[in-house]
Order: structure tokens, then C-alpha cells, then sequence
């Protein structure tokens, strides 16, 4: 990593910085833009990269979906620190935080399938919870939880993402 870079809870103060980070990536469809109230209604599920002098260089979010499930949501860094070490520091503490809380798999929707991989993730077809668990997902009013259902309304948002999971239960 290029720097000192330290890694920390999302504050709310943060959310225009990430925000920020994302509007590229949601102009360029890789990711899904949020409304500023979303930022803030989600920011306990962010950590940030902060720079020496307290820029926000990346972000990423873990959603818990089921008691077992999670995704990692809203994985940004900033071009001028990409692959420098940022994203993998940001998704070991999203994996590490679902360790934390018990769960046993993390899902992704991804065009950074070697990213992905390279941590453990594996390309998947379908969604991956039982016909109870997906009846009761349909109940969320969350764009992401849509997304992981593979629901047709959201169909534009992830034409060309890869579904991804990685399987954290001990062997």
C-alpha cells in the first residue's frame, strides 16, 4: 500500500466522501448509487480507508441478509489508489467482521470476478438460500436484496455482473 492507510468504522460524517467514491462507479453502472439518506441509514455496515491526512480512500459495506448470509456491497476505492492494496484491506475486514458475526457465507454481485476469486469467492448460478429463505427475502424493500434474488426489476442494474459466494464455515 502506498502511504499509511488505516482502516476504521464509517462515521456519518463519512458519507458524503463515500458518496463521493461511488458516483463513478454508479455512472458507469458497476455499482448501484444510493441516495444520500441510504448513506446514512447504512453507515454502520461501512468501513473506510483513511489516508494520512484523513481522506476517505475507499469503502465497502457488509449487508447481512439472512442468518447465515451476507453481501459485500459498495466495495470503492479511489482510482488514484487502486491496486495498491486498498481493496484487499477493506474486503479482509468486511470477511473478518461477518466472521465476527457468525455467518457462514458472503455473496457479492461483481464485474471484479479475479478480485474476487483471488480472496476465495467462487462464481455461482442462482441464488443460493431455499425456497423459505427466498420467500421471506422478497419481503425486503432493499435494491440489493432484489439484486441477489435476481429479480427482473432490477435487471438493468446488474446486466453483466458476476454472482459470486465464499463459504467462511470452518472445514
Amino acid at each position: 500500500m502506498t502511504g499509511t492507510v488505516r482502516l476504521r468504522a464509517a462515521l456519518p460524517r463519512d458519507v458524503k466522501a463515500i458518496r463521493d467514491l461511488v458516483a463513478p462507479y454508479a455512472e458507469s453502472r458497476i455499482l448501484l448509487a444510493k441516495e444520500l439518506v441510504g448513506y446514512y441509514e447504512a453507515i454502520q455496515e461501512f468501513v473506510v480507508a483513511e489516508g494520512e491526512d484523513g481522506e476517505v480512500l475507499g469503502c465497502g459495506a457488509l449487508h447481512v441478509m439472512w442468518s447465515d448470509l451476507a453481501e459485500v456491497r459498495t466495495l470503492a476505492v479511489h482510482p488514484d489508489h487502486r491496486r495498491t492494496g486498498v481493496g484487499h484491506s477493506l474486503l479482509i475486514a468486511l470477511l473478518d467482521r461477518a466472521r465476527a458475526l457468525g455467518l457462514a457465507r458472503v455473496f457479492c454481485l461483481t464485474f471484479e470476478v479475479d478480485f474476487f476469486a483471488s480472496h476465495g469467492f467462487r462464481a455461482i448460478a442462482g441464488t443460493p438460500v431455499d425456497p423459505e429463505v427466498f420467500a421471506e427475502l422478497l419481503r425486503s424493500h432493499d435494491d440489493g436484496v432484489a439484486e441477489f434474488l435476481d429479480l427482473a426489476h432490477v435487471k438493468p442494474n446488474t446486466l453483466g455482473n458476476t454472482r459470486m459466494l465464499i463459504d467462511l464455515s470452518p472445514r
